[in-house]
């Protein structure tokens, strides 16, 4: 039987902690995914805008195996700064790859556009990074408007005048003893769909009959991309998480599964304006076969992308999904 959770009921593995630090004033913030004693980890990029950092040391053949923390970030490739911060916390904490005399803290992260939604000045910085990652506990606790979904926005192939408040949102799957957990921070060029409602959540609005409507995007995109030469303030990044035993090539492809939930919520997905990105840890702690744990990810995805914009509260002139059914 499977159990499907989201919000803050959502489960992380154990040893998994989750912190959260936002700037309300600016629409900006990061999520730290810390794992301590260190995670066999991997990711997969689909989208052709990314911000990242230290994704290559992440490919199956490279040496690094375990990774101590996931960031994701607002302030588009400024917010990367944030994962210095993590990095000094795990060090304090005497937390990383022993080596020398020392250790260094694995940190990868990627950042997300919210620049235009407030502040394009203030980002998310090591400061912020720090204090995430010192907060952070095994409870999801808020999704939403917070962390890296504090500025997040959903259909914004109009501009973000007409598009919807997206946000942080995340969901467990279990499986007998097997757990897969995602957390996704939602700010798609794409509007966002619920297959079990059959119809578009969020995304971007036009007046029609006197209110505003989801418009389907299919219908106007393809004259779009002709007029319009920039699009490239998008992006979706997340994690999944897993109690499973991978390796590091079982966590890639758990990694590129991971996205078929991505595009099964969200509409375009994976264009050459977004910067789509999934991580994945595994804390190898139940013996798991690697297409398993990627299709109950792909299910944790979808519902921790819905979770996003259903959690997020209208703000900075964005309605929001609760706000449109009123």
């Amino acid at each position: 039987m499977l159990i499907i959770e989201s919000g803050s009921a959502a489960k992380l593995p154990q040893g998994i902690l989750l912190g959260n630090t936002s700037d309300e004033e600016a629409a900006t913030g990061c999520t730290v995914v810390l794992c301590k004693e260190g995670a066999v980890g991997s990711v997969a990029v689909r989208g052709a805008a990314p911000a990242t950092r230290e994704t290559d040391l992440l490919a199956p053949e490279n040496a690094i195996q375990k990774v101590h923390a996931v960031v994701l970030s607002g302030g588009s490739a400024y917010g990367l700064d944030a994962a210095s911060g993590v990095m000094n916390y795990l060090e304090e904490q005497d937390c990383g790859f022993p080596i020398g005399g020392a250790v260094v803290p694995i940190v990868v992260a990627a950042a997300l556009f919210d620049l235009d939604i407030a502040s394009a000045s203030i980002r998310p910085n090591a400061r912020m990074g720090y204090n995430a990652a010192a907060t952070a506990s095994p409870i999801i606790g808020a999704t939403g408007n917070v962390g890296a979904g504090t500025g997040a926005a959903v259909g914004r192939f109009l501009g973000p005048l007409c598009s919807m408040k997206g946000g942080l949102g995340a969901a467990s799957v279990e499986s007998g003893s097997l757990l897969v957990s995602a957390v996704v921070a939602v700010n798609s060029l794409g509007n966002v769909y619920d297959r079990e409602a059959g119809a578009y959540l969020a995304g971007a609005l036009l007046e029609e009959d006197g209110k505003d409507s989801i418009v389907e995007p299919l219908e106007i995109l393809p004259e779009l991309f002709s007029a319009i030469a920039d699009l490239r303030a998008n992006t979706i990044i997340g994690a999944v998480l897993t109690n499973a035993k991978l390796s590091k090539p079982d966590a890639a492809r758990v990694a590129a599964m991971a996205h078929d939930g991505l595009a099964r919520a969200i509409y375009p997905a994976h264009t050459s304006f977004d910067g789509d990105a999934l991580f994945a840890l595994a804390t190898g702690e139940v013996p798991s076969q690697q297409d398993a744990v990627g299709a109950l990810a792909a299910l944790a995805v979808e519902r921790a992308i819905i979770d996003a914009v259903v959690s997020a509260k209208e703000a900075y002139g964005l309605p929001s999904a609760l706000s449109l059914k009123k």
